[in-house]
């Protein structure tokens, strides 16, 4: 077997329909289109829930409910298993830090430290929020953990 010899196995290629090719085809005049009409024309899509101009169902329907999703809060969060892998033993932790070697990224109002993973440095770190096994472990590790922003509760 040479590489000219190499063919796509049988019914692996299909042929193009060629639309438009004369009546005897069974795609000839209009080409599978009908007569006329916007659908007809090229170019001639319309978009989703178009309704030919009378108000769409979307829009007839009254809304309903309330979505908190504007006012929610979003929160960048890191485990103390990450810190083990990314700090050296007695470095800073706070989020310029955190951002620098790719721990968090985004718009972000807070920033919290989970207990997932082990530690065994020693880190001084500087964060919105800890959860009480993650500033157990980082105590026990002789870290330090100081609460920053206007968020002083631990949860």
């Amino acid at each position: 077997m040479r590489l000219h010899d190499l063919k796509p196995l049988p019914g692996a290629k299909h042929r193009r329909k060629r639309l438009g090719v004369g009546e005897s085809s069974g795609r000839g005049k209009t080409s599978g289109r009908g007569h006329k009409g916007q659908k007809a024309r090229s170019g001639g899509s319309i978009r989703p829930g178009f309704e030919g101009g009378q108000m769409p169902l979307i829009r007839r329907l009254p809304k309903r409910g309330f979505n908190n999703s504007r006012f929610k809060e979003t929160v960048g969060v890191v485990n103390v298993g990450d810190l083990e892998e990314f700090f050296e033993d007695g470095s800073l932790v706070n989020e310029s830090t955190l951002r620098k070697r790719g721990l968090v990224r985004g718009h972000l109002q807070v920033v919290k430290l989970l207990g997932k993973g082990s530690i065994t440095k020693q880190f001084s770190i500087e964060i919105d929020r800890v959860s009480a096994a993650a500033k157990e472990k980082v105590e026990k590790a002789g870290g330090s953990v100081v609460l920053c922003k206007t968020s002083s509760e631990g949860t």
